[in-house]
């Protein structure tokens, strides 16, 4: 009996194999979780970033569409000189034409013989004569002012091609008008349905939740010193009427009175002075002497992100007066905002 008895077997279940399938299984997740801290999904952005990123994109086209805009006047307004002053050459060409029409019908009034016969047949040689050196001044002349027509000729035709030049200039800039404004729209349509997205807090995060009167409340303690402290009366007058004009809206392309883009807004603080400058951000910065920002005093400009994309109006104590975005008005906003690019002072 006890030499047919069979040692008895642990089944699979028993404690040993359970041992080692739990081994596997957390070796398995062990590996599963490292697998997943290796691709796992980007955390989300915060709510305002993308909007904050297409206002820039947006700002960045207005910036653009401005340059675009400002090229597209200068060759408007250079072909309707050109037009100008192809008018008045064809006006003086009109004349000189009529000029000639006259010597040449007075010639072929007198003229049909020979001069050596008309010199025989006349009855007095010596007024003849008298006559021929007259009528060889008077062809010199009709020579002169074939001349002068010539050139006129040459002047219009080269009038006329400089204007077909300026034509095709200013359909090219047109163009290019319309695809920045074609990209703008969309950005700010982004932007905009990104924000409907948002809760109350979340918006109020990006636009500040301020109106006109509280962005000209927040701007009045620091109107004062800002005058006081402004280098020079005219960039104490930018600096006042930017103020007068804290809470009007943004509005890309404008320059005033009522609404304003960034670059708008302090091109209209000093035009107020009477200080012209250019219209772009990025010609802007290169308008007036440059300054670090240890040495910023008010009515300074100060420029922000690599690509120059926007400008405010410095005020002092680290603030500036700028135009954000369409989602908020014109306000007081610390320097230290965004990325500092730089700053220039134009007076």
């Amino acid at each position: 009996m006890a030499a047919h008895r069979r040692s008895r077997q642990r089944p699979v279940g028993g404690t040993t194999a359970r041992a080692a399938v739990t081994v596997v299984l957390a070796g398995t997740a062990t590996a599963a979780g490292f697998d997943g801290a290796a691709h796992a999904a980007p955390r989300p952005a915060p709510a305002g970033a993308d909007v904050d990123r297409l206002y820039r994109e947006a700002e960045v086209a207005t910036e653009k569409y401005n340059g675009a805009k400002e090229r597209a006047d200068s060759a408007r307004e250079r072909l309707r000189d050109l037009q100008d002053e192809t008018a008045r050459a064809q006006a003086r060409l009109n004349r000189a034409r009529e000029a000639l029409g006259a010597v040449a019908a007075a010639q072929y009034r007198a003229g049909g013989l020979d001069p050596a016969l008309r010199l025989m047949l006349s009855d007095d040689p010596d007024a003849y004569l008298d006559g021929a050196a007259l009528a060889e001044r008077a062809g010199s002349r009709h020579h002169a002012e074939l001349g002068r027509v010539r050139a006129q000729l040459r002047e219009i035709e080269k009038l006329r091609g400089a204007a077909r030049v300026e034509v095709k200039t200013l359909t090219t800039r047109r163009a290019e008008l319309g695809r920045h404004k074609r990209t703008i729209t969309e950005k700010l349509s982004a932007a905009r349905q990104a924000l409907s997205r948002m809760s109350p807090e979340e918006r109020a995060g990006i636009t500040g939740g301020t109106g006109r009167r509280a962005a000209r409340s927040a701007g009045g303690t620091a109107r004062d010193t800002a005058l006081s402290q402004a280098p020079n009366a005219r960039a104490a007058q930018a600096v006042a009427y930017a103020h007068q004009k804290l809470g009007s809206p943004y509005v890309w392309g404008a320059t005033g009175p009522d609404a304003f883009d960034c670059s708008g807004l302090v091109l209209a603080a000093y035009r107020s002075a009477g200080v012209s400058l250019p219209r772009t951000t990025y010609a802007q910065i290169d308008a007036g002497r440059r300054v670090s920002r240890s040495e910023l005093l008010p009515g300074d400009l100060v420029f922000f992100y690599s690509g120059i994309s926007h400008v405010g109006l410095y005020i002092g104590n680290g603030q500036m007066i700028h135009a954000p975005n369409p989602s908020a008005p014109v306000r007081v906003a610390p320097v230290d905002q965004m990325p500092f690019a730089g700053a220039t002072r134009v007076v």
